[in-house]
């Protein structure tokens, strides 16, 4: 019985499943009809921008390493214990968001 938990088991028993699973919605969907509403770009009664938002990739980098901080701090905050070291280490971590968004 153990055999079927190991993940190339489970994942060859998924793919026909989720192909019956495709199978069923396309049956349940119904025939497709072009219209040029669906391949249009919804924007809520808006028209699409003619330019991009944010040139470059710097913004992108600064919520990256945003995001990559507070992840991987969390993660060692979640696997420490709790001492006052953790506090210093939040307190740095706290620190160093508020300069990464201050710029």
């Amino acid at each position: 019985m153990n055999i079927l938990l190991s993940p190339p088991v489970a994942f060859l028993l998924y793919i026909p499943l989720v192909l019956v699973i495709v199978g069923l919605g396309r049956l349940l969907a119904g025939p497709a009809k072009e219209n040029a509403m669906k391949t249009s770009l919804y924007s809520s009664g808006e028209s699409a921008p003619t330019r991009a938002a944010v040139p470059g990739y710097k913004p992108f980098f600064v919520i990256a390493l945003f995001f990559a901080i507070l992840h991987l701090g969390i993660l060692v905050v979640g696997t420490g214990s709790l001492s006052p070291m953790v506090g210093v280490y939040v307190v740095g971590l706290l620190l160093a968001l508020f300069a990464l968004l201050l710029g």
